[in-house]
């Protein structure tokens, strides 16, 4: 007679799944990758001796932490976007009153996350995230609980940073519709007036990403393109400001977002691949 009674160990993660997702999707940003990790730490679980294992919450968080920690080092060598981009209309509502824009919103801090190193970004995602102690961390990370504390409190900085400076305000408005109005008018100088001197401009593009540095390269670019932006309709992406347009057949040709902080542009992003931009869930032309 076959014994159908429950495999405890599988209930167990189960009961841990929710919990495991939300570890590998905050750490990685990519919800397709976060389901990839949580499958391959119940296949080593499935290979592992439960005896072996005093606490199974604790062992699957290691788990997931060192192959999102892996998944992020390998990225290193790979910068393409590593996030979901959740792209939604900016009509002027309120967060509170749209739920995909809070998901947007919600979603900037992974982007922010992506600008940590892989050690940082695993050491703020379980800590302050999900409360894992720092002995913990300590040993997915191989350093001591001390030096995992500081790359906590490095990245906890830079994430207060980021999040003071560029909030979605009037004047993170005012400064992305200067540099559209430059754009569009082929004014070199108010291009220069509103971009930060060390800018960073990255295009996705079909051969691949294109990284430009610098205000004046940026604004050469800008004051070059900017027709297009006359038929753009303004967005959020990932809950930073941003423009999208569109081609005269109707399909999307470039996806902008905008870095600001104190009054100027610190990064633009632009997505002019076809064929990403046809895996988006866009808005319509307004």
């Amino acid at each position: 007679m076959s014994d159908t009674s429950p495999d405890p160990t599988a209930a167990a993660f189960e009961a841990e799944r929710e919990r495991l997702r939300g570890v590998a999707y905050r750490m990685l940003g990519s919800r397709a990758d976060a389901e990839d990790v949580v499958q391959e730490a119940w296949l080593r679980l499935s290979r592992q001796d439960p005896a072996t294992i005093d606490n199974l919450a604790a062992w699957l968080t290691t788990v997931v932490g060192r192959i999102s920690l892996d998944l992020l080092r390998s990225r290193r060598a790979h910068p393409e976007a590593s996030y979901d981009l959740i792209v939604v209309p900016d009509d002027g509502q309120d967060v509170e009153d749209d739920v995909a824009l809070a998901d947007s919103v919600g979603l900037a801090l992974l982007v922010v996350l992506d600008s940590l190193g892989p050690n940082e970004r695993l050491a703020f995602v379980l800590h302050d995230m999900f409360a894992v102690p720092f002995d913990e961390i300590a040993r997915i990370l191989g350093k001591s609980a001390d030096a995992t504390k500081m790359l906590a409190s490095r990245a906890r900085r830079k994430v207060r940073s980021h999040d003071r400076d560029t909030a979605a305000g009037p004047e993170q408005r005012e400064v992305v519709n200067a540099f559209l109005a430059a754009a569009r008018d082929g004014d070199f100088d108010g291009l220069l007036r509103v971009l930060d001197p060390e800018v960073r401009l990255t295009v996705d593009g079909p051969d691949g990403e294109i990284v430009v540095l610098g205000a004046t390269k940026v604004a050469a670019g800008a004051r070059w393109g900017g027709g297009s932006a006359a038929a753009g309709r303004a967005v959020f992406v990932n809950g930073l400001l941003g423009m999208l347009t569109w081609r005269a057949d109707g399909s999307p040709m470039s996806l902008l977002s905008f870095t600001v902080a104190d009054g100027r542009i610190t990064g633009i992003t632009a997505i002019v691949d076809p064929a990403r931009l046809a895996t988006l869930d866009l808005p319509g032309i307004a």
